[in-house]
């Protein structure tokens, strides 16, 4: 299946898409009435029906501590809200810039992405709404 055939097939199923990146299709949250954002669930466009979940810890959230204290609390986190179907597919720190003073940095966010596969489309509807309501900010 292609990404443009999984976001048709997700806008019928009642998902809102917040955008696609490749193969993946990323579900949107939706914040308010006139507010979507990237929800940290997405769907891969593949042979495998994958669902991907991407949970944060925010580095102001905790001064002073280390990078691997940060991935600690993510993983911490991923434990207590994911099923143990899923495994860890790579970390990323991503710096948050202030978008009017470039290079000005806000914060950093320190991230794992966890990946569960699905046997057919209807398991991966159901995974994906699961994954809507996991805690993704530790």
């Amino acid at each position: 299946m292609n990404p443009k055939d999984l976001k048709r097939h997700l806008v019928a199923e009642g998902f809102q898409v917040f955008r696609t990146l490749g193969s993946c299709v990323v579900l949107a949250d939706r914040v308010r009435d006139n507010l979507i954002m990237d929800s940290g669930v997405a769907a891969e466009a593949s042979p495998e029906h994958r669902v991907k979940v991407v949970i944060r810890a925010r580095s102001g959230d905790y001064p002073g501590e280390s990078e691997d204290q940060l991935f600690a609390r993510v993983r911490a986190l991923a434990e207590a809200e994911l099923d143990p179907s899923y495994a860890e597919f790579e970390q990323a720190v991503i710096p948050v810039d202030q978008p009017s003073a470039p290079g000005e940095r806000l914060d950093t966010w320190y991230e794992v992405t966890f990946v569960r596969t699905e046997a057919d489309l209807a398991a991966l509807m159901l995974t994906l709404r699961d994954a809507l309501t996991v805690k993704k900010i530790a």
